[in-house]
């Protein structure tokens, strides 16, 4: 259930007096390429935000406005030729949802406008040069306030929170996501100051999440990370099953994964980044260019617990936590 609205739309994706908004040039449509690494199913609430956030603006799809939809399915390795194939289909932008679909963007054109809806931390990641000069051709939302050591550090705090004796905390990631190397290192930064043992266990797909948690099982681990990337996204209800399976509560940045049964989550609003997407559109098309549009970061983040994975493991999650809570999973 719903405990409060925290999330608003941020900064410059504010809506717009309509009359203010819908001052495309008479005739024009826009092409615009959306680059994803997952699925159409996985991206369909992103897609219904990021087309309303469109609509908010004046812009009807096969009117003035078309979008040329592209997905991996979770195989990265289809990305490159996808992100090729918008370029060649001579796209006026192209919308990157993660990182792995923002790099391959990049690769193909060094000139094209591209928009980030949700990228962790694109300075340290190498995507622009700060965020508020980019300086390239990329500019978008960066998916965590001020820093993510910040953002990982109150996951953790949460999962402490719930589990006050928590000593010993796995990290499952996968490491052909190479994002993910340095926010391993920041964890372990995060954890040592906390006299907090960490475990770092791989994931490359499917076939190996067993073998995973037997690690996670063995090492005695009392709890799990996930570094969610498109890979792991893709198998987010085995991760919750084997979690409950393991007894081994978890938490991640993104609220479909306590959806699908680990212990809580906390990140932001998904659907508010991919809305405010369209507000760089708009000003990228009225003349803007991405080199000098700031990007944004989310400035409010939701809180997500699952109270049914909770009771499956026999935890009583502290009154003042479940109050702090946007929803609540029973």
């Amino acid at each position: 259930m719903k405990r409060r609205e925290l999330i608003t739309l941020i900064g410059g994706a504010a809506a717009l007096p309509f009359a203010a908004r819908a001052q495309q040039p008479a005739g024009r449509v826009y092409r615009v390429g959306y680059l994803a690494g997952g699925s159409h199913d996985q991206q369909i609430h992103l897609i219904n935000a990021f087309e309303e956030g469109l609509r908010s603006l004046g812009y009807r799809i096969g009117q003035n406005i078309a979008i040329e939809y592209r997905f991996a399915d979770g195989e990265v390795q289809r990305l490159p030729a996808l992100a090729a194939d918008l370029v060649q289909l001579g796209v006026d932008l192209i919308v990157c949802g993660n990182h792995a679909s923002t790099v391959e963007a990049m690769k193909a054109s060094t000139t094209l406008p591209i928009v980030m809806a949700s990228v962790a931390d694109p300075v340290r990641d190498g995507l622009v040069v700060s965020l508020a000069r980019p300086g390239g051709n990329v500019t978008g939302f960066s998916a965590d306030g001020g820093s993510e050591s910040e953002t990982q550090g109150k996951r953790l705090e949460l999962l402490k929170e719930a589990l006050p004796n928590l000593t010993r905390v796995g990290v499952l990631w996968n490491p052909d996501f190479r994002a993910h190397l340095a926010r391993l290192e920041s964890m372990r930064d995060l954890t040592q100051p906390l006299a907090l043992k960490l475990v770092a266990v791989e994931a490359r797909g499917l076939d190996t999440l067993e073998q995973a948690f037997a690690t996670m099982v063995k090492e005695q681990m009392q709890a799990f990370i996930v570094f969610s990337d498109t890979v792991l996204f893709n198998y987010r209800q085995q991760i919750g099953v084997m979690a409950i399976k393991n007894r081994l509560p978890a938490t991640s940045g993104l609220k479909e994964f306590a959806e699908a049964g680990l212990l809580l989550s906390y990140g932001p609003d998904f659907r508010t980044l991919y809305r405010g997407a369209a507000v760089f559109i708009d000003k990228i098309f009225k003349g803007a260019k991405p080199a000098d549009l700031p990007v944004e970061q989310p400035t409010k983040f939701e809180l997500v617990v699952n109270l049914k994975t909770a009771k499956a493991l026999g935890i009583d999650i502290p009154p003042t936590l479940l109050a702090r809570a946007d929803l609540v999973i029973e």
